[in-house]
């Protein structure tokens, strides 16, 4: 399809999600031209357009990566599900192999994308306690740090002259219609938004919008290369997390959950008890040594404008 020639286009891979849903928003309204490639492409009315691809071989999905002037690579398996041998498996696999394919795809087109923006994770860095985990810390050794550290490492070994690449590690991500804050907000509302476990655990999160911003950042900038943390500067422990969270949503009190209760609820919830469990504190040392300036750096400012 054609476009104005002065007119930019993103293709997110896996971008039928919760992030990639409201990047491409964030992206039109900023007039790119965006395409997502999904495993189940339909009609948008927003002016994005879908194309179909399996994220794990060449088709005809390759040609809208021709001239692009970034990639966006989302795609990956959600993680909230217990992790077994199979599911660590499978969570791995969707995301070493979406990278990899999207590699060899750039050799049956004749322009790469000026920029590959890659997500990762915090999980990257395990189970940290307090310590402080900015981008020049090593990985952990838990499942989800051998997760990331084999996608990171996928990622690494493409040999791109010609394309910028910038990998974010993402933390725990504050929306309304996505990711883990809706369930912890109805539990809240249930009065079961103690603390979780010793409640020590830290969550290095990050609103909605400053992570949109760090994805366009990241494709505009080209001074931005290597690996970014995306979380906000100030991560809290769980309790705090969860004594603001009532605060917004005027529960004055909820009882701590115990690790046990954790466990049980988890296995009745079909997830995995580490996520609620284990943490890490995050420093978004490069993002803020680049300038980024933060809308939202307190959560008690994140949480205000998404429950306002």
């Amino acid at each position: 399809m054609e476009r104005p020639i002065n007119q930019k286009r993103v293709v997110l891979a896996g971008g039928s999600g919760f992030l990639g849903g409201l990047l491409a928003k964030e992206l039109l309204a900023r007039n790119y031209d965006v395409v997502v490639l999904t495993r189940s492409p339909r009609e948008r009315s927003d002016g994005a357009r879908e194309t179909e691809w399996s994220g794990t071989h060449i088709g005809e999905w390759i040609k809208v990566l021709d001239g692009v002037d970034a990639l966006v690579n989302l795609a990956g398996r959600n993680i909230n599900c217990p992790h077994t041998p199979k599911n660590i498996l499978e969570i791995t696999e969707s995301r070493v192999n979406s990278v990899r394919v999207v590699a060899s795809a750039f050799g049956h087109i004749a322009h790469p994308p000026r920029v590959w923006v890659q997500a990762g994770a915090i999980g990257f860095y395990g189970d940290r306690g307090d310590q402080w985990c900015n981008e020049g810390r090593p990985s952990g050794e838990d499942n989800l740090a051998e997760v990331c550290r084999q996608w990171e490492n996928s990622f690494n070994a493409v040999v791109m002259a010609k394309t910028r690449r910038v990998l974010l590690r993402i933390g725990f991500v504050l929306g309304r219609n996505g990711g883990a804050l809706p369930v912890l907000t109805r539990l809240t509302k249930w009065f079961c938004g103690g603390a979780v476990g010793s409640g020590k655990q830290y969550i290095s999160w990050i609103h909605l919008a400053d992570l949109n911003r760090m994805f366009i950042e990241a494709i505009e900038r080209k001074d931005l290369s290597g690996t970014f943390n995306a979380t906000a500067p100030n991560p809290v422990t769980n309790k705090e997390f969860m004594r603001e969270l009532r605060r917004v949503l005027h529960r004055t009190s909820c009882p701590r959950i115990p690790a046990w209760g954790v466990r049980l609820g988890a296995w009745l919830m079909r997830t995995e008890p580490s996520l609620a469990l284990s943490g890490c504190r995050c420093a978004p040392k490069r993002f803020l040594e680049a300038g980024f300036s933060f809308q939202f750096p307190d959560l008690s400012g994140a949480l205000k404008n998404i429950y306002g």
